[in-house]
């Protein structure tokens, strides 16, 4: 008979190596138990956030700021926060020329350490961080050509600009609703049913009648336009238009289709 290889039990059935907290397979593979896996949350966004990988990636920015402010002379022009750290620390007694750098390297040291984070960087992560930046800045860039392109449509001294325009546009597509729509179309069709017209030839005749009210209003006061016939007409049929919306959408889809069809003629 041979010996019993299993592993000793305790009372309750279990191996004892259970009890001391071990599984089966750290029994099995002593070295799994020892083995120190790469946490799951070290990423690449993780590991970017880190500061002593921030450390090391912007080491050369103050090498190149440090090391070019000495080669072309002290009196070189240097950043405004620069300038003004240096001051405080002179305030403070420390006008030692280094200290500014070394203070920065050490804080972001001290930040690792209060962390608990490894003391290890990854070159992969570095390169990662540089294309992030330049695709980053090259946004920034973006941006910036964006917005010197809509600054003078916004905010120009032109009364023209764009900003104006859809301001316009939106007082039309509302007041104009509000007027001929809302308050005018209402009252016609009574009038026209109190003369005795039907509902259906009531609200169609008001729907004329309005419409034309509306086309001609646009060349009544000092702000009309020069009587067109052709801009008559359309404006006449865009007024049996949204009379139509309002009878069948309701104010809102009118005042809004009204409004969208103005910035897009009148921006685009």
């Amino acid at each position: 008979m041979t010996e019993n290889t299993f592993p000793t039990a305790d009372e309750d059935g279990f191996p004892a190596a259970w009890d001391a907290g071990l599984d089966e397979s750290q029994e099995a593979f002593p070295e799994a138990a020892v083995a120190d896996p790469r946490p799951a949350s070290e990423t690449y966004w993780s590991l970017s956030r880190t500061p002593l990988t921030s450390l090391v990636f912007t080491l050369p920015l103050v090498l190149a700021y440090e090391g070019g402010v000495l080669l072309l002379g002290r009196g070189s022009p240097r950043n405004g926060a620069d300038v003004w750290l240096r001051q405080l620390l002179d305030a403070l007694g420390f006008g030692q020329y280094f200290l500014l750098p070394a203070l920065t390297i050490v804080a972001l040291l001290a930040w690792h350490h209060v962390q608990h984070d490894r003391w290890r960087f990854s070159p992969a992560v570095l390169a990662g961080m540089c294309v992030e930046c330049l695709v980053l800045a090259a946004v920034l860039v973006g941006l910036a050509r964006l917005q010197n392109r809509l600054w003078p449509l916004f905010f120009g001294d032109e009364t023209a600009g764009l900003l104006v325009r859809f301001v316009g546009f939106c007082g039309a597509g509302l007041y104009e609703e509000v007027l001929f729509r809302l308050l005018l179309l209402p009252v016609v069709a009574w009038t026209f049913r109190r003369f005795g017209a039907g509902a259906a030839a009531a609200g169609a005749e008001a729907v004329v009648a309005t419409s034309l009210l509306f086309a001609a209003a646009h060349y009544v006061g000092p702000l009309g336009d020069t009587f067109d016939l052709h801009s008559f007409a359309f404006r006449t049929l865009a007024g049996g238009f949204f009379a139509t919306l309002f009878v069948i959408r309701g104010f809102g889809i009118a005042a809004g289709t009204h409004a969208a069809y103005d910035m897009v003629v009148g921006l685009l």
